[in-house]
């Protein structure tokens, strides 16, 4: 928020461009619902009710959700972004780790498609 607030580009911040409200608004958005299930299921943890699925869901959802906050912020920090100067830098390659330790993305999918019924294991003969 920071650098789109005091970076200007035409003599104007570049947060006051519509694509950048549009941008900053929808990444809110997906934030805040992110926020929603993780704390749902913070909520069923302390319950002692929390799904292997749903903690799966919340996992896959929440650090894809940061990596592609964090590529959106490099697209608005422009060349700045890959600038070891700027934080967003640290803060991209940072994310990428995020759908790697604690099972990929891809596991995730699996538990989850999995936690729908959709293993063939269980549907042998």
């Amino acid at each position: 928020m920071d650098y789109i607030q005091d970076r200007k580009a035409f003599g104007k911040p570049i947060g006051s461009f519509q694509n950048s409200r549009f941008v900053m608004a929808a990444l809110r958005t997906r934030l805040d619902a992110a926020q929603t299930l993780v704390d749902h299921c913070v909520l069923n943890h302390l319950d002692g009710v929390l799904s292997a699925e749903l903690a799966a869901e919340v996992k896959l959802l929440t650090s894809e959700l940061e990596g592609e906050v964090a590529d959106q912020c490099v697209q608005l920090h422009g060349g700045n972004g890959y600038m070891q100067d700027y934080e967003i830098c640290r803060l991209y390659a940072d994310a990428r780790i995020s759908r790697i330790y604690a099972g990929t993305s891809e596991i995730m999918k699996e538990i989850i498609g999995r936690g729908l019924g959709l293993d063939d294991r269980n549907h042998r003969s």
